[in-house]
């Protein structure tokens, strides 16, 4: 396969990114519409339409541009607004809702790694439809591999902060909840001392080598993504 060129690599990546992203934002409100509060779905916000849950920064401008300039991806969509008080057991509930967003994005990895079964399949016998699936289906595995993994991460307002939160006695997950306002600071710091880094990226591999080699992708699946990535 030849190198793609960057306009070739962004092509690549954008549906990955989106459904990554967004659907992701609508499990949690259909997790929490099951469970008891009907706020993101009265809004219109259980959707498998992208656009309703499009922010134009953090899920266009920020990953593109993060992209060009550093060849990593980090994004975000409009968040879907969940009242926990609703809940039909809230503290519980809340954990279950966090959960959810992370669960679209492991069964998101399952469909890309089958993309990519079907274009080795395929082979050179639909070339003009074998190579996007390869390179979409590559992309898609470590996007939503790194989603999981950084949204799984104990620290408010992440999805994994929300699952301890809801673990904690009470007592304790309310002195826990009161650090969710420097949560990004700390996230940050984590980030740009490469602590952040070290704990994820092994992390991240681990999971895509599991969805990956019971389908016999483990040895081709870290060379597509370096051309798309490199």
């Amino acid at each position: 396969m030849d190198e793609l060129t960057v306009i070739q690599r962004i092509a690549v990546l954008i549906l990955p990114l989106l459904f990554a992203i967004t659907l992701h934002e609508a499990a949690h409100g259909w997790m929490a519409n099951r469970l008891g509060d009907s706020t993101a779905r009265m809004l219109g916000r259980i959707s498998l339409n992208p656009v309703r849950h499009i922010d134009p920064v953090g899920t266009i401008i920020l990953p593109i541009g993060m992209f060009l300039l550093t060849g990593f991806i980090f994004g975000w969509a409009k968040p879907v607004p969940v009242n926990f008080g609703n809940l039909n057991r809230p503290k519980r509930d809340m954990g279950i809702v966090a959960l959810a967003g992370p669960a679209a994005n492991l069964l998101m990895m399952v469909l890309w790694a089958l993309a990519m079964r079907l274009a080795v399949s395929l082979g050179d016998s639909a070339l003009w439809l074998a190579q996007p699936l390869l390179l979409m289906g590559a992309a898609g595995i470590l996007i939503n591999a790194i989603l999981m993994v950084l949204n799984l991460f104990p620290i408010l307002p992440l999805d994994g902060g929300r699952v301890l939160a809801s673990l904690l006695p009470q007592r304790l997950a309310a002195s826990f909840s009161r650090l969710e306002p420097y949560g990004l600071v700390i996230l940050v710091v984590l980030l740009f001392s490469g602590v952040l880094g070290s704990v994820l990226w092994p992390l991240i591999g681990l999971v895509e080598l599991l969805v990956a080699a019971p389908l016999g992708l483990s040895e081709i699946i870290y060379g597509v993504q370096g051309l798309i990535f490199a």
